[in-house]
């Protein structure tokens, strides 16, 4: 399937995305690994140049955005009703 290239400003929007559906998880352990994951991914694939592989890695980003906005809306449902040790603010 042929595409068009994929921008840059595409590629920062989809980074920005994900990293905003990250902060809408409740958990803050899920949070931190959203947020983890996304910034592994996109510096393992920083050095792309084929624009099949890019492609590919960007139909895999938008893949991963997808399934983490209905994950966050699931986690919210049944969101933690104490919070984490991390999140507890020091007296």
């Amino acid at each position: 399937m042929a595409s068009a290239a994929i921008s840059r400003g595409e590629i920062l929007y989809l980074y920005r995305s994900l990293l905003r559906t990250a902060r809408q998880f409740c958990d803050y352990n899920i949070r931190e690994y959203a947020k983890r994951r996304t910034i592994d991914a996109f510096r393992q694939n920083q050095d792309l140049t084929d624009s099949l592989a890019i492609s590919a890695a960007y139909s895999d980003g938008k893949t991963q955005l997808d399934v983490a906005k209905r994950q966050a809306v699931v986690y919210s449902l049944y969101a933690p009703t104490i919070k984490s040790v991390m999140e507890a603010k020091s007296i």
